[in-house]
């Protein structure tokens, strides 16, 4: 407060010493100050005479160096009065000014009027000056259960190049907790209302310091950064895709947040943090989501009417002072409501600025992405913006899809108005992506008819070619001998299946039976064999593998007669009547060979199966 107190002052003698401008008085100034959210809003109302011999065109409007910066928005207007009917609003061009003589620490604009005014004529407008950041918490950091208290500063005499006759101020507060204000002569509060003046015969520059400190727990929602992408298709809509970084631009929240505190008493243990954003959408948007990077986020509610279509969203958690969250919302919109055509070009009408309710933006990035092909490309803003062109690859792109992009920074809700983006585009363009897409099927599909068709395999007079057939040949010859030794085998188990019968019941006649039958089994299998083998010795692909066939058939037939030796054994001992042990004792060596022997065999299987 005292450095605020020592700037004042200085400010106040380096303004006092300047003489005025010209003939010029302001016989009646009526000031209203808007503290009713975080965006300041100064109405001012001023009826200007031409005291002098010269004509006036211009008015000057003088604002402090530290006021000027934070001044997002002015517009100037002819006063309409009251009671008449609303005409539509003209507005006065204001330009930065520079008049010579003037204090550094002020920051002139200029209102340029219809029409000159000669001596004693008078012309009264409004003015509307709209301020970002200009209210201070103090203090500066608080805790989760306190209110937030901000300091508002100004001046109770309207600060102007030109002598004053009669003005008067008033500031709207949110409500009527006040913590303090500066009590000067005429000074009224009604409610949440303070009410200056009114002050006769000010001279110019004139400058009497006011301070307000009050309770303002409303929305600080500040984007530091939106990026806006604006996509236009011709096949009848136009997506509209937000990219909010968000803060909380209020008193810093201190020490701990407890959730449960703040759903039992959200007015008492979070009044100054905000739980949802309002954005006004155009009335026939559809297709509108909200989400963030973690998914969608279901705490959104939307409704809608012939007017607007209001989208309710809120954040995943209460937004507390300093505390930041970064979200996208995305709509689509009729293609007809926006694009229309004059002379030849087609031109986008759509609002420059975010559909949020409030909320200042620190930097504003709008990308209007046009359909490819566009081209002689031109923009049309109600306020100065940086603009450059670039471009972006989509589905089906050749070229890329021209962007227009615009930057403006210190955005408020007063700059959400409509701009246009013109540009010509041939109608014959809008076939191009389908034809890709009809083109690229037909030869895909011609593609496939001459796959289907087309012998694409090796040629079946090639050396390549005849050794492949002739190696599957000889696999095929191998894996017959494979199946008909794996069948002597299974004889062979069925043989000592026999064995263990007749130990079991006694019963010779079974046991022969089941010896011829083998026999003759073994007999045919044989016979299969042998044109097998005689293939595999004339074939040359099978040199490398016929030597341990003809070992796997040579150690089957040897497996064979040992098998057949020891059935004769025990089938002769038992008509002998001989003791099982005997009978065990006289085959004892037969079944060490016979043991040893089918592992040999079940080895060459194997080895020949891994070939």
């Amino acid at each position: 407060m005292e450095s605020f107190g020592f700037c004042f002052l200085m400010l106040t003698i380096a303004i006092l010493a300047s003489p005025a401008l010209s003939d010029l008085v302001l016989s009646k100034v009526d000031r209203r100050i808007y503290l009713t959210s975080h965006i300041v809003r100064i109405s001012s109302t001023m009826k200007v005479e031409n005291a002098g011999s010269e004509k006036e065109s211009k008015v000057l409007l003088a604002f402090p160096e530290q006021q000027a910066k934070n001044m997002a928005y002015l517009i100037a207007t002819p006063h309409e009065g009251k009671g008449k009917g609303k005409n539509p609003v003209v507005v006065l061009p204001v330009e930065a000014a520079n008049p010579k003589d003037m204090p550094a620490a002020l920051t002139f604009y200029s209102v340029s009027l219809p029409k000159g005014l000669a001596e004693g004529d008078s012309f009264t407008f409004d003015v509307l000056a709209v301020f970002t950041h200009a209210l201070r918490p103090i203090p500066e950091q608080i805790t989760q259960a306190d209110i937030q208290l901000v300091l508002y500063q100004d001046s109770a005499h309207y600060l102007s190049p030109y002598a004053v006759k009669v003005q008067s101020l008033s500031v709207k507060l949110p409500d009527s907790r006040i913590e303090s204000y500066t009590k000067l002569e005429n000074t009224k509060i009604h409610g949440s209302e303070i009410k200056y003046g009114p002050y006769e015969n000010i001279p110019s520059f004139s400058y009497s310091p006011i301070a307000v400190h009050f309770e303002s727990n409303l929305p600080f929602a500040v984007a530091h950064e939106l990026v806006r992408e604006i996509e236009i298709s011709h096949w009848g809509n136009v997506q509209v895709t937000e990219h909010y970084k968000l803060i909380h631009g209020g008193a810093q929240s201190k020490g701990e947040f407890s959730r449960l505190d703040f759903q039992a008493r959200p007015n008492v243990r979070g009044a100054s943090a905000f739980r949802y954003l309002v954005a006004n959408l155009p009335p026939r948007a559809h297709s509108v989501y909200y989400r963030d990077e973690i998914g969608n986020i279901s705490t959104s509610h939307l409704r809608g009417d012939s007017k607007k279509t209001e989208l309710l969203i809120e954040p995943r958690y209460p937004m507390f002072g300093g505390w930041r969250t970064a979200f996208t919302i995305g709509y689509g919109l009729p293609l007809l409501d926006f694009l229309f055509e004059s002379d030849g070009k087609r031109f986008l009408n759509i609002t420059f600025s975010s559909p949020m309710v409030e909320l200042v933006i620190d930097a504003l990035i709008v990308k209007v992405v046009l359909p490819e092909g566009s081209t002689d490309i031109s923009v049309a803003a109600p306020f100065p913006v940086e603009q450059w062109q670039e471009a972006k690859i989509s589905h089906l792109d050749i070229d890329g899809r021209p962007v227009v992009v615009l930057k403006k920074t210190n955005v408020v809700p007063e700059h959400n108005q409509f701009f246009q983006v013109y540009y010509h585009f041939s109608q014959l363009s809008m076939l191009r992506e389908p034809l890709m897409l009809i083109s690229g099927f037909f030869f895909f599909f011609v593609a496939c008819i001459v796959y289907m068709h087309a012998d694409i395999s090796i040629s079946k007079s090639s050396a390549s070619y005849l050794a492949k057939q002739q190696w599957e040949e000889v696999q095929a010859v191998i894996q017959q001998v494979q199946n008909i030794i794996s069948r002597c085998l299974t004889t062979h188990d069925n043989l000592e299946a026999s064995l263990r019968d007749l130990s079991r019941t006694g019963n010779i006649q079974a046991c022969k039976a089941a010896r011829k039958a083998a026999d003759g089994l073994l007999k045919e299998l044989s016979k299969e064999l042998k044109p097998l083998l005689t293939f595999l010795q004339s074939s040359p692909s099978a040199a490398q593998v016929l030597p341990k066939v003809e070992e796997l058939v040579a150690k089957e037939r040897e497996l064979q007669e040992k098998v057949m030796v020891k059935h004769s054994t025990v089938v002769d001992g038992y008509e002998k009547k001989l003791g099982a042990r005997d009978i065990e004792n006289r085959v004892a060596l037969q079944q060490q060979k016979l043991t040893a022997l089918r592992q040999e065999v079940d080895d060459l299987l194997e080895f020949i199966d891994e070939i």
